[in-house]
C-alpha cells in the first residue's frame, strides 16, 4: 500500500495523509475491515515524524472512518454515516460551496466544471468505488 505525501505543499502533513485514506476508502481501494500500516510503518515509509501519522489516525478515529484495536491494529471502519440525512446535505453545500467559488476565480464555465466534476466521478466509480445511498 503505497502512501505519498508533499511536505513542499501547503497543506499539513497530516491532513495529506487523512485526505490520502479517506480517497482510497472512496474508490474502494481501502475497505471495512482492510488494516492499515502502523503508525510507525508509515511513519518510516513517508519520511516523517511518527507523531504527524498518530495525529491523522487519531483524527480519523475521532472521525469514526478508522478504529483501532490495542494489540492488533487500525483498520478501516464499517462506513456508516452518523450523521443524519439533512446535516450531510448541508455539509456537501458547504463543500460544494467552496467549490464553486474556487471554480468561478479560476475562470471555470458551468460547462466545463460539470465535465470535469462527471469525469472524476466516473473515475471513483471505475476504481471499485461502492454507491452508497443519499
Amino acid at each position: 500500500m503505497l502512501f505519498t505525501v508533499d511536505p513542499s505543499r501547503s497543506e499539513a502533513v497530516y491532513a495529506q495523509v487523512m485526505h490520502e485514506i479517506r480517497q482510497r476508502i472512496a474508490r474502494g481501494l481501502l475497505n471495512a475491515g482492510d488494516r492499515l500500516p502502523t503508525v510507525r510503518d508509515l511513519a518510516q515509509t513517508l519520511v516523517v515524524n511518527p507523531n504527524t501519522v498518530g495525529k491523522a489516525y487519531q483524527l480519523l478515529e475521532s472521525e469514526g472512518v478508522i478504529s483501532t484495536r490495542r494489540g492488533v491494529g487500525t483498520f478501516v471502519a464499517d462506513v456508516s454515516p452518523k450523521l443524519s440525512l439533512s446535516a450531510r446535505r448541508e455539509r456537501v453545500n458547504e463543500l460544494l460551496d467552496r467549490l464553486l467559488t474556487e471554480a468561478y476565480h479560476m475562470g471555470f464555465n458551468q460547462d466545463s466544471l460539470m465535465d470535469t466534476i462527471e469525469k472524476r466521478m466516473k473515475s471513483f466509480q471505475t476504481s471499485g468505488s461502492r454507491r452508497r445511498g443519499q
